[in-house]
């Protein structure tokens, strides 16, 4: 199975946009959302089935068991993120402020106080065919870079035949992009025409880099600011990194994704932009193959 990484320095680029467009010129068997913390490409490539929802269990809670709980206030003083609350004379937790450290757990004489199992997340796979794999990440909640893991290996699971599938990332350089870039083929970089993304895509390379994943770059409406994208082109021609494409501004984008269809759908600039990134970025993993 090749693994095409649709990613962005920052948010607001485009980059799920470009992923639905991806998915839908290759036909894709597998494809999956590890934009865990704000997963919106359901809403572009709607499935027929229900999936089958999986519980996602990130780090444990403190949980204090009121019948137990004498009100000493030991845990409450011992805690140094403040997640100890009273209530009614007894003790509670703050879980969106416990770090599962113990302490809490240690220093109660009554022993009111255990560590349990978070429910962090909801995994969701659509069996297909296609197969589609995403996930929630509650809010507060941490693991995200475990959560894109699970992601990732439920859809390689799933479609054990699939020859491509096209994986929507998360913006920026956080923990769950360096989980959805591990093991991919190549990482299409989503930026566009202005300072911050400028700044956030020499970042984001840097990033891959380091893990040594291969990257090309797709600017996304381009005609924005025409004079930064030919900055942003200028630096990929220097470090040594492929130029995918330019995709102009379009208002058929934000009408398709209003009606809640990918703009491969339409036909449109934008379309036959994200056609010609297409073709490109095949090439770059067949180049790869050889």
């Amino acid at each position: 199975m090749k693994k095409l990484l649709v990613i962005s320095g920052k948010g607001g680029t485009g980059k799920t946009t470009v992923a639905a467009a991806m998915i839908r010129f290759a036909q894709a068997a597998a494809f999956a959302d590890c934009d865990v913390d704000a997963p919106n490409l359901h809403l572009v490539v709607p499935m027929a089935a229900e999936p089958e929802q999986i519980p996602f269990f990130g780090s444990s809670k403190a949980h204090i068991d009121a019948d137990t709980c004498d009100g000493c206030g030991r845990c409450a003083s011992a805690c140094r993120f403040d997640a100890i609350i009273a209530v009614e004379g007894r003790y509670g937790v703050n879980v969106y402020a416990c770090e599962g450290c113990g302490v809490c757990a240690y220093v109660c004489p009554r022993k009111a106080v255990t560590l349990r199992p978070d429910v962090a997340g909801v995994r969701a796979l659509y069996a297909g065919p296609p197969v589609f794999s995403t996930a929630t990440l509650r809010m507060g909640r941490g693991n995200s870079g475990k959560l894109v893991t699970a992601v990732k290996g439920a859809m390689e699971k799933a479609a054990p035949e699939a020859e491509l599938a096209v994986i929507d990332g998360s913006p920026g350089i956080g923990c769950p992009v360096i989980a959805s870039v591990s093991g991919v083929d190549l990482a299409l970089v989503v930026t566009e025409p202005t300072a911050s993304g400028f700044s956030d895509l020499k970042r984001l390379l840097r990033t891959a880099e380091v893990l040594g994943v291969r990257v090309a770059v797709c600017v996304n409406r381009f005609d924005m600011h025409p004079q930064t994208g030919l900055l942003i082109e200028r630096y990929c021609n220097e470090q040594g990194v492929p130029l995918a494409g330019r995709v102009p501004s379009d208002p058929h984008v934000p009408e398709a994704i209003n009606a809640g269809f990918s703009i491969a759908e339409v036909d449109c600039p934008a379309r036959a932009a994200l056609l010609r990134v297409f073709d490109n970025v095949m090439g770059l993993l067949k180049e790869g193959t050889a």
